[in-house]
């Protein structure tokens, strides 16, 4: 066995493409909620992976499922199906309103799938002007070129030359604005039941069915890009269960795989058979490994007991953050659902998240943002009390430190 080469945080600076700005100190091993770095100083993790590390880092029934499929089946392709891809699609069927699963690798690359199947059920079902589609303004889903430019942020699609055509955004929660939009031309309107990137925003119970009664009057797919929100980050399996409503097509991934690099979606017979053979593909899609990881998570996560948990520590984190508050007076309002929450940054501390989250890594405290005014938490699902505890107090230290520095 070679030498393993010694890298470190300016590694990164002389071999990656720029496109990344990491922070200085670089995470070699996790257990559960804590993660330890280059130097063995411990962190409480809170921010998941970007809602993915739905069981906490390395849990041994994950640890369990990959190692016993390392040994037996890694790859195929889609030339063949596997046992894992199989047992995984029934259960996510069995489990939704679904009777389809298609299988790739990522939330974006999910969003690309569910696009391009509502553009290819308009064509076949009514005709090629029925093309439209619609998202929402602040939005999110994914960084391929078509799902960028249906994201509703051109920070990200901007710059890079003529975007994918026939998509235009409407206002989030705001009903009126998707009506004045959408027409019988319209193929699809994809949202996200909360909005992840663009500032943890939940969709009211009110706007989300009024998207589906429209959908439903122009004949339009209605997506629910479920990446950030699903697989129980919310409290339910999926969030649509929220509000009541059905969706015709879901997208899936982050905690999915639990860490390991999976994605799908779900949708119903009547729009499954238009992705005829040939349609569309993924060389890694379905993977035994991935599969194989995806189910023990399922196993796990899709229990009264885990599901029924996220709602408590939901309460836990909710209390703790609005101690800080009182204390330091810096949030307007904490707002999400179950373990995918923001606190907003008030008037006096707007656009300052990012120093949030400087001063958290230097108190051993892990935690996100959600564009310049939501510090965000995803934490693991199962979060033990006591990691709530001290990830707290580790984050009223750091509070205090941006306060002090005002």
């Amino acid at each position: 066995m070679t030498d393993q080469l010694q890298v470190n945080r300016a590694t990164f600076d002389e071999v990656m493409l720029p496109n990344y700005a990491p922070q200085n100190m670089v995470p070699v091993r996790g257990d559960g909620s804590h993660v330890w770095d280059q130097d063995g100083r411990e962190y409480i993790d809170f921010a998941g992976g970007i809602a993915v590390n739905c069981l906490g880092h390395c849990h041994p029934a994950l640890v369990q499922a990959l190692q016993e499929q390392g040994q037996k089946l890694w790859h195929v392709s889609n030339v063949w199906t596997n046992e894992p891809a199989l047992r995984l699609a029934t259960k996510l069927v069995d489990a939704t309103f679904a009777d389809k699963v298609f299988f790739c690798n990522s939330g974006a690359e999910a969003n690309e799938a569910a696009l391009k199947l509502a553009r290819r059920y308009a064509v076949d079902v009514y005709s090629e002007e029925k093309n439209q589609i619609i998202s929402f303004k602040q939005s999110f889903h994914g960084r391929t070129f078509f799902t960028v430019t249906a994201g509703g942020q051109e920070i990200y699609s901007d710059g890079f030359g003529p975007k994918p055509g026939a998509i235009d955004h409407a206002v989030y929660n705001d009903l009126a604005s998707l009506e004045a939009l959408i027409s019988d031309k319209t193929c699809a309107v994809i949202l996200e039941p909360m909005q992840g990137e663009g500032g943890v925003m939940p969709a009211t119970p009110e706007f989300m069915q009024g998207v589906r009664a429209l959908c439903d009057k122009h004949n339009a797919l209605m997506v629910l890009d479920e990446v950030q929100t699903g697989f129980g980050r919310t409290g339910y399996l999926y969030m649509y269960e929220l509000y009541g409503v059905e969706p015709d097509i879901v997208s899936t991934a982050k905690s999915l795989g639990g860490g390991f690099p999976i994605g799908a979606i779900l949708t119903k017979n009547h729009i499954a058979e238009h992705l005829k053979f040939g349609t569309h593909g993924t060389t890694y899609g379905g993977n035994p490994l991935a599969c194989a990881v995806a189910e023990a998570a399922f196993d796990i996560i899709n229990t009264t007991e885990v599901l029924a948990g996220i709602k408590k520590r939901e309460a836990m984190f909710r209390q703790k953050l609005e101690q800080i508050n009182d204390k330091y007076q810096v949030f307007s309002e904490i707002r999400g659902e179950g373990l995918l929450l923001g606190a907003v940054m008030n008037q006096a501390h707007e656009g300052r998240a990012k120093e949030f989250i400087a001063a958290s890594i230097e108190q051993g405290f892990m935690c996100l943002v959600a564009g310049p005014n939501v510090v965000r938490f995803a934490p693991s699902l199962i979060v033990e009390e006591q990691d709530i505890e001290e990830g707290f107090k580790r984050f009223d230290k750091a509070v205090a430190r941006v306060v002090a520095g005002d």
